[in-house]
């Protein structure tokens, strides 16, 4: 379950506003209004190809959105200098592949980049807070291995320890549980936890598995198509009936000790009953 809400925070608001989104003619968000305050984590949901990965990247600042803005204490991202918007914002990329030869640390150290100046090099401060986030992630032993030889489990949690390292106070991440087992999942889902409700960031991430928002996340962003949108709190907005019309499939919950959770209905076709509806 989510945990209560921060005693501290850094006091950024992240916002769209009226933002439109498109992607080669399909509409992914139309007139989203919403902020994202400290201490807030929220996920984004929806099917395969709605455009969850899209919306990141117009929420990083990354392409320029149809209409609206997306702010950062009501300041556009455009109107912020690069670097100094990296130390405040940044965005794990849903996938992962290194293709050059560098070490796990070494990688790891790129996130203090907009922390730099333009000719200082890594001091034992910046090597102490990339090894740290190095043990975060289950991999201080490898912090001298080539990141060519690794995993996609691995390079996938290498990847997150440089978000750590970079330390923003607003995290976008896209599937940031991509290629990881059940244990990795959970270590990555509580570290982002931590960031958010006990640090009092703001984190918002896409996600497939729905009972990994429901355990974590405190929002949810839901995303239906043809640019239709809604949002709130993950207790209220995650229901089977919500999940069934999302994703187009029969949907059960449960009822755990750690609160309500969700998986299809087995046995029943979801093509048949959307046709039937």
């Amino acid at each position: 379950m989510p945990a209560p809400a921060a005693t501290s925070a850094p006091g950024r608001v992240f916002a769209a506003k009226g933002l439109g989104v498109e992607i080669a003619g399909n509409v992914v968000a139309r007139d989203l209004d919403l902020e994202f305050r400290p201490g807030e984590y929220w996920g984004i949901l929806g099917p395969n190809g709605v455009g969850k990965t899209t919306l990141l990247r117009h929420l990083a600042g990354l392409a320029p959105p149809r209409t609206g803005a997306v702010t950062l204490d009501d300041r556009p991202l455009g109107a912020w200098p690069r670097r100094l918007l990296a130390r405040h914002l940044g965005m794990l990329q849903q996938h992962t592949a290194y293709v050059f030869d560098a070490s796990v640390l070494q990688v790891a150290l790129t996130g203090r980049h907009p922390w730099l100046g333009p000719w200082r090099r890594e001091g034992p401060e910046d090597y102490a807070l990339a090894r740290a986030a190095l043990a975060r992630v289950d991999l201080a032993s490898l912090e001298q291995r080539t990141v060519t030889s690794l995993s996609g489990g691995e390079a996938r949690r290498l990847a997150f320890a440089a978000l750590l390292v970079q330390s923003p106070e607003v995290l976008l991440l896209d599937e940031p549980t991509n290629h990881l087992d059940f244990r990795h999942q959970v270590r990555i889902m509580r570290a982002i936890g931590d960031l958010v409700y006990r640090e009092g960031r703001v984190a918002l991430a896409a996600l497939h598995d729905v009972n990994l928002a429901a355990t974590y996340c405190s929002h949810v962003l839901l995303l239906f198509g043809d640019g239709k949108w809604a949002a709130g709190k993950a207790t209220e907005w995650l229901t089977a009936e919500r999940l069934e019309q999302l994703y187009q499939c029969p949907v059960t919950s449960v009822d755990t000790p750690e609160g309500r959770r969700f998986h299809p209905a087995f046995g029943v076709d979801p093509d048949a009953s959307r046709n039937a509806s």
